[in-house]
C-alpha cells in the first residue's frame, strides 16, 4: 500500500519539522546551563577594543593663566 504524498501533506510535515526545530532551539537558548557561555559571548563585540591602562597617566599642566 503506497501513501500518496499530496502538497498539503508535504506542507504539514514541513510545518511540524520547523515547529520542532523552533521548540528545540528555544529550549537550547533558554537553558540555564548555557548562561555563562552566553555571558561570555555577549562581550565578544568589545573583545578587540584596547583595554584601558590601569595606571593613571601623568598630566603636565601649566600654572600660567
Amino acid at each position: 500500500m503506497a501513501i500518496e504524498m499530496s502538497a498539503g501533506l508535504i506542507r504539514g510535515l514541513g510545518t511540524v519539522v520547523v515547529f520542532v526545530a523552533f521548540v528545540g532551539l528555544t529550549l537550547w537558548v533558554f537553558n540555564r546551563k548555557r548562561t555563562p557561555e552566553f555571558a561570555e559571548a555577549r562581550l565578544l563585540p568589545f573583545a578587540d577594543e584596547p583595554q584601558p591602562d590601569p595606571t593613571p597617566a601623568t598630566e603636565t599642566r601649566s600654572t600660567r593663566s
